[in-house]
């Protein structure tokens, strides 16, 4: 080699050591990054459902803090309107007890207003002259019983509250009515109007939450930002997930939902939400949905000082993997470097002078040893690389018989599928309809040809029974007609006449469909290619086969059913050229012709009997070849167990319209 060409062929390599390098680094690092990553992303999901089951604990504290709230001031005001003084319609008493009872109730009271149900008058307030709520008579009922006094009540949302204007606090407000009774009679009403706080923050660390509360309707009841207060949620940019939240608290289900926008800022927020049942008066409940909301970012506060320490532990554990890649290729390539200087001047040492050893690496000092008996053993490679040139010779020669032997079986499902096209294409058709079934025909053996090329490819496995069935129970009319389907065009097109039999009652047999499927193939298509005129039947059969010697009463002729077995036999006969008897039993041999000018004329290589002995052999069943000789056509008889085979009558099938009687005429050991 000229001394430029040797430069250039130097310019595209690199050294041993670093190829080793850069091939550890490559197939190292990714594998540590993607163990951080996984650390890292294991780390987020563990805080993010931490964070759900906490935010969805705080909604349903929330909602038992709505409803207790609620039975508490329904019970305190139930109790008060029980009370002579404000029985008896005093104002000045009146306005005393209220004035007196305001600070004692157990919720945040704003006001208490008494009212005449009759003129609608104010009779004692706490807060103005301004009637909160406007209670008709025929909300409570006129003469309760005694049970109904702690259930009678009237309650009325408030979302007209401003308070909190430019602030984030949540506080539910509202106005509940309770009947007052004089004399068994109805006669005022009790009101109250309240503010229900909560317990609520949104800092980091804390999984409190803001409270939200929307009515069943889909109303915002309270909001941490007071101008979405008596708002429907359709309004909302999220009203997707607002109203999933909705419709699944109406499931009575307890979860969290990730919200957008909450607060008009484009910020994921992660809320839990619970259902909560509050009853509107005595005969009306409505179902409050409450939730519990803060920012993703806060709920996985804890994430950022993990991504910190990730972020130090891969630096140190890549700088460090680094160093000692850089010492160990070091160690690894000095040995190779020595060795190779050695190789280079290999003719031109002296007769003394010997490979570098004492290396630390104990192949290295084999390769050494290697290196100095190199010369020696010329020959004795020369003779191995004959013997491998001669087995790669042999190799080739397989390699054409088994692509030779492919064709063979490729070309079955391929001409039925050139077959129907032509029949299309060359307009033979005579509807529409009979185009699409020619065409659907194609389409099957289409994907049979598929099969077929990857059942090629697993010769040896088939050989070795290493190839896995999928093995069912199936009726053998549905494969028998398929294969039917797909063979019959090329049959018509060869001007032979086809005879089938007409099945009336289902064969069930345990194969593997598609195996089976492809036998029959093979068998059918043999039959047609070696056949020029005549015709090929098809037949079936049903035989006894007895697996065990008869005992005395057997042999009498009573013969019981535990020791016989139903087989079905599929029978192909042709008209063809026949085979020599004598030539037979090399016929299920693979790459093994009987004739090559014959197998050459017809195309065949002997490939397709082999796989079928193979196939049935693996799924129970046995095949067997007949011919009287040349000239005188074949049969291919495929026996199979019948699974649980009813009693086949005598008119199971016709052939031609022309009954075959399907009874035992042999036994098969």
């Amino acid at each position: 080699m000229p001394l430029g060409r040797i430069d250039m062929a130097m310019l595209g390599q690199s050294s041993f050591r670093r190829i080793l390098l850069s091939r550890i680094l490559i197939f190292s690092i990714p594998i540590l990054l993607l163990g951080v990553a996984v650390t890292f992303r294991k780390a987020r999901t563990s805080l993010l459902d931490t964070a759900r089951q906490n935010l969805m604990e705080s909604a349903i504290r929330k909602a038992d803090t709505i409803q207790s709230s609620l039975e508490a001031l329904q019970t305190s005001l139930a109790i008060a309107s029980q009370t002579s003084l404000l029985q008896s319609g005093s104002k000045p008493a009146s306005q005393a007890l209220l004035t007196e009872l305001l600070p004692q109730l157990p919720t945040d009271i704003r006001c208490l207003q008494l009212t005449d149900l009759q003129t609608k008058q104010l009779i004692a307030s706490t807060c103005g002259s301004e009637v909160l709520v406007s209670v008709d008579q025929a909300t409570f009922s006129p003469t309760p019983s005694e049970d109904d006094l702690l259930r009678a009540h009237l309650l009325n949302i408030d979302t007209s509250n401003r308070e909190n204007q430019g602030t984030m606090q949540s506080q539910l407000t509202l106005e509940m009515s309770t009947p007052v009774y004089v004399d068994g009679k109805l006669r005022y009403s009790l009101t109250a109007q309240a503010v229900v706080k909560q317990l609520e923050s949104a800092e980091p660390w804390s999984l409190l939450g803001y409270t939200v509360v929307i009515d069943q309707d889909g109303t915002f009841l309270a909001h941490p930002l007071p101008e979405w207060l008596g708002r429907n949620m359709s309004e909302a940019s999220d009203a997707e997930r607002y109203e999933n939240i909705v419709s699944s608290a109406m499931r009575d289900e307890r979860a969290t939902r990730h919200l957008f926008d909450f607060v008009g800022d484009e910020t994921e927020w992660l809320a839990g939400f619970t259902p909560v049942e509050i009853p509107i008066s005595a005969t009306e409940t409505h179902t409050w949905v409450v939730l519990a909301v803060t920012p993703l970012d806060n709920a996985l506060q804890g994430l950022q000082s993990i991504t910190q320490i990730l972020f130090i532990l891969t630096t140190g554990l890549v700088s460090a993997h680094l160093l000692a890649m850089l010492y160990m290729a070091r160690d690894l390539s000095r040995p190779i470097e020595q060795l190779g200087k050695y190789a280079r001047r290999i003719h031109k040492r002296g007769p003394l002078e010997r490979a570098p050893k004492n290396f630390k690496i104990r192949e290295l000092n084999q390769l050494s040893g290697v290196l100095d008996n190199m010369v020696s053993r010329l020959e004795e490679r020369a003779r191995e690389l004959e013997a491998a040139w001669q087995e790669a010779e042999a190799a080739n020669q397989l390699k054409s018989e088994f692509l030779a032997n492919t064709s063979h079986e490729l070309r079955t499902p391929l001409n039925a599928i050139i077959g129907c096209i032509r029949l299309v294409q060359d307009g033979c058709c005579d509807t529409r309809e009979e185009e699409r079934e020619f065409l659907e025909q194609a389409d099957k053996a289409a994907v049979h040809l598929l099969k077929i090329i990857n059942d090629l490819l697993d010769i040896r496995r088939i050989e070795e029974k290493g190839l896995p069935l999928s093995v069912e129970l199936v009726d053998l009319r549905t494969i028998i007609k398929e294969v039917i389907d797909i063979q019959a065009v090329q049959i018509q097109q060869k001007g032979l006449q086809l005879t089938v039999p007409e099945l009336f009652y289902p064969i069930m047999v345990r194969v593997d469909p598609a195996r089976l499927k492809q036998v029959l193939l093979n068998v059918v298509y043999n039959a047609t290619k070696f056949t020029d005129k005549g015709g090929i039947t098809i037949r079936t059969r049903v035989e006894t086969a007895v697996g065990v010697p008869l005992d005395a009463d057997e042999q009498n002729g009573r013969q019981t059913q535990e020791h016989s077995e139903s087989w079905i036999v599929i029978s192909v006969q042709d008209t063809g050229i026949g085979i020599d008897p004598a030539q037979q039993h090399k016929l299920f041999r693979p790459f093994v012709m009987v004739d090559g000018t014959t197998t050459r004329k017809y195309e065949g290589t002997g490939l397709g009997l082999a796989i079928s002995r193979n196939l049935v052999e693996m799924m129970g069943g046995s095949i067997m070849l007949q011919s009287e000789g040349l000239d005188k056509g074949t049969t291919v008889e495929i026996a199979l167990p019948i699974v649980d085979a009813p009693e086949v009558p005598s008119d199971a099938s016709k052939v031609d319209g022309t009954p075959e009687v399907s009874t035992p005429v042999s036994q098969r050991s």
